[in-house]
């Protein structure tokens, strides 16, 4: 456990914490909505400027480098500056970006817009889940957090839906305009519901270490072009050797800095470095199923992109709606339990796909992504509360931005090593057919996955078994 002094800014007024928590997952719904969602218009994004689908992907490859780029610096922002002002000035980043695509004449300007959100969204995601820790005290955390699961699965079930209707009635611009008018919503609403809750301890941002940052978009860049149809590899074997080393020189500076731009001294708490662990573990297993299981519906059942995409629905709004029961068990039970449940069903999702593989039913494999997903909702956000319960207020912001930064590599990691193992064994197990060589290769990558959720099972073991982490 970490000991420093700190002072309490909660919310006592119950009427006032329920408009500021409101107005903040609002804000993050309507940006959270914007990434989900988006990936629906790519076909129609590809005719409107005649460009290939490697092109179009870099609206959300780019949005997602600048994103990285933006979340170490969460908690200098939160620190530095009033949550109030921050919180508008990052509405108003994303409406402006959400502007330029509405009015974007060419790719690259569209490009250019789809930037301007992503640094609104790297700021935003570390914060508001910083911003709900600090308010709320220890022995309600875990409802708390576990509404701010229901909110962002949420828009995760609700965005290809969303997507779909608008373009079945206006054009691609339709939507950019539809995240507009949340985020004036947002506007409207912040004056009276949005108040300065974050302690405030100035201090001059390390701009070194702010470009030595950079080294965590080139490994993430790194990991998405290994698993491209023609890697350069030559180029990508320097990039990931000077990233690399910009990471270990970054993480050096801010163990030897007496104030960091984030603090690494996190890892000091073993068990928030565990949660760490277990959110990336989580992490990769909610990324790998929404990119294997839709693969797995074109390729081995024949389905179509429209069925493949609503076939995914079913899982996110289970994730969605077991989110808030988590959190309520997470505070009568203790985390250990709740991520040890979730762990389980992780594991149990994946062993049940390598089986159901082969059964090539669409209602079966519904049912098993489903599972999955719902494993997830009894981890994420329990691990990232438990991880917090142990760190003092002012370690939070610095908790959730390591956490949300190891997620994205988590992720990114895992969708490579996905997109490999699919490839080696399709092609290992070509003498099988194509549909049973294709069969094999979900099995065994399913396979190795469950591997992974086993070892986060076996992490989970080794949590204290408490009711709750009291914080210092």
């Amino acid at each position: 456990m970490i000991f420093m002094e700190t002072h309490d800014v909660r919310l006592t007024d119950t009427r006032q914490r329920t408009a500021f928590i409101g107005t903040l997952l609002l804000g993050t719904f309507g940006m959270s909505i914007s990434q989900s969602s988006l990936s629906t218009a790519y076909p129609t994004l590809m005719r409107e400027f005649a460009i290939p689908a490697s092109m179009v992907q870099w609206l959300t490859t780019g949005f997602m480098l600048v994103m990285c780029l933006l979340i170490p610096t969460s908690p200098w922002l939160l620190h530095n500056v009033p949550f109030k002002k921050l919180f508008v000035g990052v509405v108003l980043t994303f409406s402006a970006g959400t502007i330029l695509c509405v009015v974007a004449p060419t790719f690259w300007l569209l490009v250019v817009g789809r930037m301007l959100e992503a640094i609104a969204v790297g700021i935003i995601f570390p914060a508001y889940q910083s911003v709900l820790l600090i308010i709320t005290p220890v022995q309600h955390r875990g409802s708390v957090m576990g509404l701010a699961g229901l909110i962002m699965g949420s828009a995760l079930a609700v965005g290809p839906i969303v997507s779909g209707v608008v373009l079945n009635f206006t054009s691609w611009r339709g939507l950019f305009v539809l995240f507009l008018i949340v985020m004036a919503v947002v506007l409207a609403l912040t004056p009276w519901a949005i108040t300065d809750v974050v302690g405030q301890y100035p201090s001059a941002i390390d701009g070194l270490s702010v470009v030595l940052g950079l080294g965590f978009i080139g490994v993430l860049y790194v990991l998405t072009e290994s698993v491209s149809a023609h890697p350069q590899w030559g180029l990508l074997a320097g990039l990931l050797v000077a990233s690399i080393a910009a990471v270990v020189w970054f993480v050096w500076r801010q163990l030897h800095r007496s104030k960091p731009l984030l603090n690494l001294r996190v890892f000091t708490s073993g068990i928030y470095t565990k949660s760490v662990f277990l959110t990336g573990i989580s992490y990769i297993a909610l990324i790998v199923t929404t990119i294997l299981m839709p693969l797995y519906y074109q390729d081995v059942l024949g389905t179509s992109a429209l069925v493949s995409g609503l076939a995914m629905v079913p899982a996110a709004v289970v994730l969605a709606l077991l989110n808030p029961i988590s959190g309520r068990l997470l505070d009568k039970i203790g985390g250990k339990w709740v991520i040890l449940i979730g762990q389980s069903l992780i594991v149990i999702g994946m062993v049940a796909m390598i089986w159901a593989a082969s059964q090539r039913y669409l209602v079966l494999s519904i049912l098993m992504a489903a599972f999955i997903e719902s494993g997830n909702a009894f981890v994420m956000m329990p691990s990232v509360t438990m991880g917090a319960n142990d760190l003092p207020e002012d370690l939070v912001a610095h908790a959730t931005a390591v956490t949300t930064t190891a997620r994205q590599l988590f992720g990114s990691a895992g969708v490579a090593v996905a997109t490999a193992l699919l490839t080696l064994f399709t092609r290992k197990n070509a003498a099988l057919g194509n549909i049973g060589s294709q069969i094999a290769g979900f099995q065994w990558t399913f396979a190795i996955f469950a591997v992974i959720g086993i070892i986060g099972a076996l992490i989970t073991f080794t949590l204290p078994d408490t009711r709750k982490v009291k914080k210092a």
